[in-house]
């Protein structure tokens, strides 16, 4: 699976010393999130009994995912608004994404390196350069390029949506996220199915790499020049995120337009809230998202073609954005009342414990003996603990000693003068 997505938080726990509603129950929901995909990912080493027979029925990593992509929606744009300005935001970003991602990515290699992985992709080593430039962009899910670490692949999907809402705040859409999810979600309903995957890569990987990283560089210098320059550098963005997601995805088109729906909607349920949409209007278009992405996965292909509905789609996909949507309403519905501590810490740092929880997996596959699922229940429990303990403490260092302090960075960096 995805692994997941995790997606970072801009707006912490409980702000209403600065006058803003308590938030909370958005890190007890990235918390649940996270843990749930170390829960996913951990099956086929600890627990392949669980595998085969919960996992044909409910996607544990699509559930985790969902979530995250939700909680997303719902914070991001409105960060974006609050500040203000797309310079900064995107400062914001780069501090609030890349320090943990390059951690994750160092420890990948120097696993790999070692022994103590499962290996690379070895796709990575046919064309080192162009699959570096790749990760750089955050994009490589939707370039044709393996994963460094797997649970990657959420990251390329968290970028096209900013390129997306960073696009539609410069034209002066800041209200039509219901509509646009809405669209995304028809799309994926009527059109998922017939989209083909990695239609670019398959034919130009390297030139598809070197041309989406260009425009991508293009096209947001562009947002910052003047008033003209700015309406090119929407156009650019929004094609650059509109052509990778519908022609080039790995997942297919159905779970790519999909995920940016929900997105979206996650976008309209906070506008909503915050009386930023007419009412019963958008709470339709919201109400039809989650309806049309559950029957996006379960609609089976026509014969004539297979691209846009792989074989990971069908009930347990469906069953998974199902309870994915519910945990975010019931999570939604409870926010003004205090959230488990456990939860809301495991939030804070559940980008760090997202990043890195796939290679402490490893270690602990390595370790144990390259098979411990077939060891004597008690001896996987204690490999279980040893699992969950190095997950948490991972996590927790690299949010002390690299998240906190490049926030802090970025923080200084987008500050106001004077």
């Amino acid at each position: 699976m995805p692994a997941n997505t995790l997606t970072p938080p801009d707006t912490r726990v409980d702000a209403t010393a600065a006058g803003r509603p308590r938030m909370g129950w958005l890190d007890a929901l990235r918390g649940i999130a996270a843990l749930v995909v170390v829960f996913e990912h951990s099956l086929d080493v600890l627990l392949p009994e669980v595998r085969a027979t919960a996992s044909p029925w409910f996607d544990f990593g699509r559930y985790g995912v969902f979530v995250f992509f939700l909680v997303s929606g719902y914070v991001v744009p409105f960060s974006l608004e609050r500040r203000g300005s797309v310079r900064a935001f995107w400062i914001g970003r780069f501090f609030r994404l890349y320090p943990a991602w390059g951690v994750s990515v160092a420890f990948a290699l120097a696993l790999a390196l070692a022994g103590f992985s499962y290996g690379l992709p070895a796709a990575l080593g046919d064309r080192p350069w162009t699959a570096a430039l790749a990760h750089l962009t955050m994009l490589q899910d939707l370039l044709g390029v393996p994963n460094v670490v797997n649970v990657f692949w959420t990251l390329s999907y968290e970028m096209i949506f900013y390129l997306l809402v960073t696009a539609m705040f410069v034209a002066g859409a800041k209200r039509a996220s219901a509509r646009v999810a809405l669209g995304f979600a028809v799309a994926a309903a009527l059109l998922g199915v017939v989209l083909p995957s990695q239609l670019l890569a398959a034919r130009w990987p390297d030139g598809t790499t070197l041309v989406a990283a260009l425009v991508l560089a293009a096209g947001l210098a562009a947002l910052f020049g003047g008033r003209a320059v700015r309406r090119i550098g929407v156009a650019v963005v929004a094609t650059l995120a509109l052509t990778l997601l519908v022609l080039n995805s790995r997942i297919g088109g159905v779970e790519s337009l999909c995920i940016i729906a929900t997105m979206f909607a996650g976008t309209a349920v906070r506008a909503l809230q915050d009386g930023r949409l007419r009412a019963w209007p958008a709470a339709a278009m919201i109400a039809v998202v989650p309806v049309l992405t559950l029957l996006a996965g379960l609609r089976p292909p026509p014969t004539w073609s297979q691209h846009g509905h792989p074989a990971s789609l069908g009930l347990d996909w469906s069953l998974a954005v199902a309870a994915a949507w519910l945990t975010f309403l019931a999570g939604l519905a409870l926010r003004h009342r205090a959230m488990p501590r456990v939860l809301v810490w495991s939030g804070l740092v559940s980008y760090s414990l997202y990043l890195l929880h796939p290679l402490v997996i490893q270690a602990v596959w390595a370790a144990a003996g390259r098979d411990p699922g077939n060891l004597p229940v008690p001896e996987r429990l204690a490999w279980g603990a040893v699992l969950v303990a190095g997950v948490l403490a991972s996590a927790a260092l690299a949010y002390a000693y690299v998240e906190k302090p490049a926030q802090r960075l970025g923080k200084r960096l987008t500050r106001p003068p004077g």
